[in-house]
């Protein structure tokens, strides 16, 4: 089992010498990944319904939230770690010209000696999408263009795509990320999402709980395109019992993230060094060799 620490781009911890100090704790604690999450906005009194909390409303309600660059953030953090992964918990990825952000990313991947996993999802924020210009209809089939053309921007020798929503012609885009691709996590709690993730997806993560059904979905939805659902990983946020991680290890989860500030959902949490630090002995007892 890998654990990560998410969201560290938000919370008490965001700017500086904090997060330096809390990638760094993280580091020597023997976690594997740091996860960040993305907003390019968040609209002022919006209407649509968060997913992931009984409320309707992230972060407590609080609308006014730090959100840098989860691209950005995460070279700074690169900077100053080693072998800790770096992903993003999710990217917003019909947001995104897919050209530029497949450069961006496989840069920052060479840059950080190939530690990046990217984290995608559709959105849910109808607002936000109307104030960057972008149609908030059809964001799931824009989702599934844009990773085919950044995929083909990253293996291929030279690349084109020609799709409803991406369309380009023979183009080189250097460079290329260091092991030859990215892995893409499929983020989201629906079906589709679930489904997306049995197609296209190198993983699965539904942010919140243990959502066997959708497990399901994506091992149903690989085997009908001719994928071994065993090579798509699960992550999770940690459970309210930690004897129940073993339990799923057996499902296929191979990944369990501890939240860096309070969240809606989860009463564990570690908002600072000395509480990520702490966690050694937990991560040695269940980390995967």
């Amino acid at each position: 089992m890998h654990f990560g620490l998410r969201y560290l781009n938000t919370g008490r911890n965001v700017w500086s010498d904090k997060a330096v100090s809390m990638a760094q704790a993280a580091e020597e604690a023997g976690f594997e990944s740091i996860w960040t999450v993305d907003h390019v906005v968040v609209p002022k009194g919006y209407k649509s319904k968060y997913p992931y909390a009984p409320s309707g409303r992230m972060g407590d309600g609080n609308e006014d939230m730090q959100y840098p660059d989860p691209l950005i953030y995460m070279a700074y953090l690169a900077s100053v770690t080693t072998t800790i992964r770096l992903a993003t918990g999710i990217l917003i990825i019909p947001q995104r010209n897919p050209i530029v952000a497949a450069k961006q990313i496989a840069t920052l991947d060479q840059l950080s000696g190939g530690r990046i996993d990217l984290g995608i999802g559709v959105g849910w924020l109808e607002e936000e999408f109307k104030a960057i210009g972008i149609p908030f209809v059809g964001r799931g089939k824009r989702t599934d263009e844009h990773i085919a053309a950044m995929r083909a921007l990253w293996k291929n020798e030279f690349a084109e795509y020609h799709g409803d929503f991406v369309d380009f012609g023979p183009i080189f885009c250097r460079p290329q990320p260091k092991n030859g691709s990215i892995p893409i996590i499929v983020g989201g709690h629906s079906k589709a999402a679930a489904k997306r993730a049995g197609r296209i997806g190198d993983g699965f993560f539904p942010a919140r709980g243990i959502p066997h059904d959708l497990f399901e979905i994506v091992r149903a939805t690989a085997i009908e395109n001719n994928r071994d659902p065993k090579e798509i990983e699960f992550t999770v946020s940690v459970p309210e019992d930690l004897n129940d991680i073993p339990e799923l290890e057996k499902i296929g989860v191979k990944r369990i993230l501890i939240p860096s500030s309070p969240m809606g959902g989860t009463s564990k949490w570690a908002s600072t060094p000395d509480e990520v630090l702490a966690l050694k002995d937990m991560i040695q007892k269940y980390a995967s060799n």
